[in-house]
């Protein structure tokens, strides 16, 4: 019995900010779990750096997943007391299409920005230019709002900050795509943050209704004032634009297997052929039930070779020059259909003709179908009949392809 197996991959790439702006790869993998066989859901397999790399856990809670780029922004003159630095991020939903390389097919991957932070570096100490002298205090009196832990409205507190007598690195969550603005209640002659860290969530597809292969495409974002991450008129970046690349890369997996012994079938009448000996009347039914047991994580179709000449009938027959004819019939499990609706149950399956596509809605794994090899009436008939004694054999074939 044939088995195949068949794959999907998501991928993303980071480089290093040029003319044509900074690129980050971002990964996805979708393999199916045994142990979990109803989480149909790609997995980020994006490495974090900034916030997330150094406060796993505070990221593990909310779901997070941060990248940070060597993107500086610098004052382009001294900050006056009462001035703020807005900060906006694109925290909405936003579409992109990917495609997949060998087949065309295209699917939507959603992505939001839900969080952004940086470290701002001074001239000078922060006690310097606020008198205190405590170096804490220095950088809570330099705002007018408390220090940049505290994230002021519509932006909410991540939990983490960290400062020295001139930097402090801080983090907030964006859950709306609007400004987020800090008042300086002192002048800063100068000052820039030195990387753009931004957490990030996705929405993928259903793994299990897409092909395998490698399904590729981009977001691309504008960096700086009226752009899609924006920190006011007053700090210009290093770099005016980020491509977000995207690869797919799912894993399906589609296995057949039969118990020891599957592949050699005996078929009998209902309870065996001594009981119609017994009896002395022809058996009205000569069947056999085959159990098969599959791990599915994707579509897959279904094709039967045997000795035919079309149709839905094998033949069967021996040295002696005797013949007769059998069907197959496909049972999937539960959790498998047809992709147009509805249960697969004694599929008559065709010589030489794909059935199908069935698809699973969730993952299985090791679940039993069957395989029914039953006697029309008519060759039953024309077999059954006085003074013959016989042998009759063939083989069928099922073949199994995720190549949808």
């Amino acid at each position: 019995m044939h088995k195949s197996l068949c794959g999907l991959l998501l991928a993303l790439a980071l480089a290093l900010p040029s003319a044509e702006g900074a690129s980050q790869e971002i990964r996805a993998l979708f393999q199916p779990d045994p142990s979990q066989p109803s989480r149909n859901v790609f997995i980020n397999k994006t490495p974090n750096s900034g916030y997330c790399a150094s406060y796993p856990g505070e990221c593990a809670d909310n779901g997070m997943f941060s990248i940070q780029l060597p993107i500086r922004f610098d004052a382009t003159r001294a900050l006056m007391a009462g001035e703020g630095i807005p900060i906006k991020v694109p925290a909405n939903w936003r579409q992109l299409t990917v495609t997949n390389a060998e087949t065309q097919e295209t699917e939507t991957v959603e992505v939001r920005v839900i969080g952004v932070g940086s470290t701002y570096v001074l001239s000078q100490p922060a006690t310097e230019l606020t008198g205190e002298t405590e170096m804490l205090e220095g950088h809570r009196k330099l705002w007018t709002s408390n220090s940049w832990v505290n994230a002021p409205a519509p932006c909410l507190y991540s939990g983490v900050g960290a400062y020295g007598a001139d930097y402090y690195r801080f983090f907030w969550k964006a859950p709306v795509e609007a400004a987020c603005t800090k008042v300086a209640a002192f002048a800063i002659p100068t000052m820039s943050f030195d990387t753009l860290d931004f957490a990030y969530e996705l929405r993928t597809p259903n793994p299990l209704g897409m092909s395998s292969g490698l399904y590729s495409g981009s977001m691309n974002y504008s960096i700086g004032l009226g752009g899609d991450f924006d920190l006011g008129p007053l700090m210009s970046p290093n770099d005016g634009a980020l491509n977000l690349d995207f690869v797919l890369d799912v894993q399906h997996t589609l296995k057949v297997d039969l118990p020891p012994g599957g592949n050699k079938v005996m078929l009998e009448p209902e309870g065996g052929w001594m009981r119609w000996i017994d009896s002395g009347r022809k058996p009205t039914r000569i069947y056999r039930d085959q159990l098969f047991y599959i791990s599915a994580s994707s579509r897959f179709k279904v094709m039967m070779l045997c000795n035919s000449t079309g149709g839905t009938r094998c033949k069967l027959g021996s040295p002696q020059g005797n013949v007769t004819e059998v069907e197959t019939f496909l049972t999937l499990p539960d959790g498998i259909g047809r992709t147009a609706g509805g249960e697969v149950k004694l599929l008559k399956l065709l010589y030489n003709t794909w059935v199908g596509p069935f698809q699973p809605t969730v993952y299985l794994d090791r679940k039993a179908g069957s395989l029914r090899f039953e006697m029309p009436k008519d060759a039953i008939d024309f077999l059954i009949r006085p003074g013959l004694s016989d042998t009759l054999s063939g083989n069928i074939t099922i073949i199994w392809d995720s190549e949808v």
